[in-house]
């Protein structure tokens, strides 16, 4: 499937491509299958490609002369689009407490949605994620997929110190904070992996086009599980697709 694609100047390299504004995995899709194009076909000319949810950013080493001409060029490549075949997709399986005692708002999100704690246990569990790029912060992945049921309207006063590993919910969104930070989401589990690590490539080893599975562990699981990570020795369950 083809889209009628928007072009613009970013900057004096740089050149932004839209897709139609929405969450949807068909336009996921046509974005990091025109993205591997990009990088197979035109490597040498650019520096990096960023995508977002409806975006393609790319960076050239060099300032664009002329802006008509290359945008003539890009919209051509994605015409004539051809088969490529990228590195496998992973289905992840990330392992989440959700334990009012790692959890500061577990509690306060089911009494507001009416819920139990098993009830958001079984919503939060059950759909595959689809991760459709990071950001935010270095190993944050944004995941469509979540059930309309866990939407939640963001908090009016965001928690200054959101704890690493924090599984939130924000909108329509779910995630994992992969590190302290400032955070508007509703905190409804805890993970006890590492996402990023600057001294491995790729630093994120979950990357956009994978999935994602949470999975319900006890307290006991979450400290047994985090103390391995620390060891360096334990390794997330994952399938290829």
């Amino acid at each position: 499937m083809s889209y009628e694609l928007h072009y613009k100047r970013y900057s004096e390299n740089a050149i932004l491509i839209e897709w139609p504004a929405k969450i949807d995995k068909n336009i996921h899709q046509d974005i990091i299958f025109y993205k591997n194009t990009l990088e197979k076909e035109k490597f040498k000319e650019i520096v990096e490609v960023i995508i977002s949810y409806n975006s393609l950013l790319i960076f050239y080493k060099s300032t664009i002369e002329d802006i008509y001409n290359e945008v003539s060029t890009l919209k051509l490549l994605y015409s004539q689009k051809k088969s490529f075949k990228g590195a496998e997709n992973k289905l992840w399986k990330i392992p989440v407490c959700y334990s009012p005692a790692l959890a500061p708002d577990l509690e306060s999100f089911c009494k507001a949605k009416g819920f139990t704690i098993g009830d958001v246990i079984d919503l939060h569990t059950a759909p595959i994620y689809q991760v459709y790029f990071l950001g935010f912060l270095p190993g944050f992945f944004y995941l469509g997929g979540l059930d309309k049921k866990l939407n939640f309207v963001r908090k009016n006063s965001p928690s200054l110190d959101v704890k690493k590993g924090s599984v939130a919910i924000g909108g329509n969104q779910t995630g994992v904070y992969p590190q302290d930070s400032p955070g508007g989401w509703h905190v409804i589990g805890r993970c006890p992996l590492n996402f990023f690590d600057p001294e491995v490539s790729p630093p994120c080893y979950i990357l956009p086009k994978d999935k994602i599975q949470f999975i319900s562990i006890s307290e006991n699981g979450y400290n047994d599980i985090s103390s391995l990570v620390n060891l360096s020795i334990y390794t997330p369950e994952s399938v290829s697709l």
